[in-house]
């Protein structure tokens, strides 16, 4: 491990002096690939010389206690640096093996998030809704930006299915452990009897893909124009500007009339192909991430859940790693933190172990 963290040490100092190149400078591309890696390998970097700092510490340490002539209090005070600087050690020690472990390359990158009602009919279309408004105040929390692909609404301001971008350093590592169904537990606002219904949703993850990363045939899409269905009145879209591309070869559908250019819709619609396509060809390549995959988005039956929102209890589980939360308002509003951290300790344990 040292001899890597060593290599580490020895590529950060070159590309902290190719950025001081002006032909770094210049190209923009190259410059920004440098600080992302830069920006990754900063924090290994420095806790690597926290470590060698300790090491160091701990065998002055170990030094003094052997001296035959240290006197009783010196000798107390190397027994107590001893202890401290062992206990810091191996802190680290574990602290560099996880910054050590492969990382996920989708990371940093954006995501779009796919929401769809399951079972519960209507119900399930409103618990969509308040699954989309609890990532909406999720990514303003963490000032990420968000915005909305496509949406089909119900009358009663459910949602049938809803699509919307995430944009920010590092939305993929926080959002993707979200994608599968969803369970709630809840009295709907379309019972009269006062009786609990379960309802799900199914939330799907992708990271962007670039166009360098996937690049779509034109000769296998077929692009449809049509009016986008507005809210009545003044609000209806007179303009054929909604768009509906189709991939031939898979028959895949995405529809897009969130913006009134035909052209930002059309770009949209292809932003969402491109990855939805990206994913499927990344989990040909992976038997792991396929599995995943599978078990996580499911086809909104109510046994296929990863985590259960309980109103009249108030809690929130996550059936994934066996957390259960007392605080189902909060959550909803947002605040997912919490259940977000312990997925990805619980992530990085299976890692380590997998790593051993």
């Amino acid at each position: 491990m040292i001899e890597k963290l060593e290599g580490i040490e020895e590529r950060l100092s070159a590309i902290n002096e190719q950025l001081c190149d002006p032909a770094a400078v210049s190209d923009q591309k190259l410059y920004a690939e440098l600080m992302k890696e830069a920006k990754h390998l900063t924090p290994i970097v420095e806790t690597f010389a926290a470590y060698k700092k300790t090491k160091s510490a701990n065998e002055e340490a170990r030094k003094l206690l052997n001296e035959s002539g240290t006197d009783r209090e010196l000798r107390q005070m190397a027994q107590e640096e001893l202890e401290e600087t062992s206990a810091k050690l191996e802190a680290l020690h574990e602290e560099l093996k996880i910054l050590l472990l492969p990382r996920d390359p989708n990371d940093d990158k954006n995501v779009i998030v796919e929401i769809r009602g399951g079972a519960g009919g209507e119900e399930a279309a409103l618990f969509a809704a308040s699954l989309y408004r609890m990532y909406a105040m999720y990514a303003e929390a963490k000032g990420f930006k968000i915005e909305l692909i496509n949406a089909n609404e119900t009358e009663l301001g459910g949602f049938k299915e809803i699509s919307f971008t995430v944009e920010g350093d590092g939305a993929y590592s926080r959002l993707k452990f979200e994608s599968g169904v969803h369970r709630v537990q809840r009295v709907p606002e379309t019972e009269s009897q006062g009786r609990v219904h379960t309802s799900t949703a199914t939330v799907a993850v992708l990271p962007e893909a670039e166009e360098v990363e996937f690049e779509l045939n034109p000769a296998d899409l077929q692009i449809d124009v049509f009016r986008s269905s507005g809210a009545g009145g003044q609000k209806v879209n007179k303009t054929s500007s909604a768009i509906r591309v189709t991939h031939l070869p898979t028959g895949m559908v995405v529809e897009c009339q969130d913006e009134r250019s035909q052209h930002k819709n059309k770009d949209k619609a292809l932003k969402v192909l491109r990855s939805r396509l990206y994913e499927i060809e990344r989990a040909k390549h992976d038997a792991e991430i396929a599995g995943e995959r599978r078990s996580q988005v499911g086809t909104g039956d109510r046994s296929e859940r990863i985590r259960t929102y309980n109103y009249p209890q108030g809690r929130v589980s996550d059936h994934r790693i066996g957390l259960t939360l007392y605080k189902i308002e909060q959550i909803l509003n947002g605040d997912l933190d919490e259940i977000i951290d312990a997925l990805i300790t619980a992530d990085t344990a299976e890692k380590l172990k997998s790593a051993m």
